[in-house]
């Protein structure tokens, strides 16, 4: 039951992150494209590719289950917005806004992609060096 509550307590705080995070965003660039959630959710696949590296089992940072649980389901799923981009690009369809609709599915797939994958290296990189 305690990895529920950690998981909630993540999510809570991600899902804030993501809301002040996508004001600041859209103040700066506006809204006529999603930046915001591009950019969460390419800071969030960086983030649980790094936390997922550095803490797996040949990381080198030992955390419990519950702290993995607590960052990667919690925190990482709180924040990123899979559901928002998908709602945003249908608009962006909707709206006869085809060539938006296609650079955001195409950038949110490659940024998070390789930046999940930069995580991992990241990662790899510092459980490297811890283990020299």
């Amino acid at each position: 039951m305690i990895t529920y509550l950690w998981i909630a307590v993540g999510s809570a705080l991600g899902g804030m992150a993501r809301y002040a995070c996508s004001g600041l965003v859209a103040g700066w660039f506006g809204q006529a494209f999603p930046w915001g959630t591009l950019i969460i959710n390419v800071l969030g696949s960086f983030v649980i590719g790094l936390f997922a590296t550095l803490t797996g089992p040949d990381g080198r940072i030992l955390v419990p289950g519950d702290i993995r649980q607590f960052v990667m389901v919690g925190v990482c799923g709180g924040y990123t917005t899979f559901s928002s981009f998908s709602l945003q690009t249908l608009s962006l369809a909707q709206d006869g806004q085809m060539a938006r609709a296609g650079l955001n599915i195409a950038a949110s797939v490659v940024l998070c992609l390789v930046s999940v994958w930069l995580g991992y290296v990241a990662a790899a990189g510092l459980n490297a060096v811890h283990g020299s």
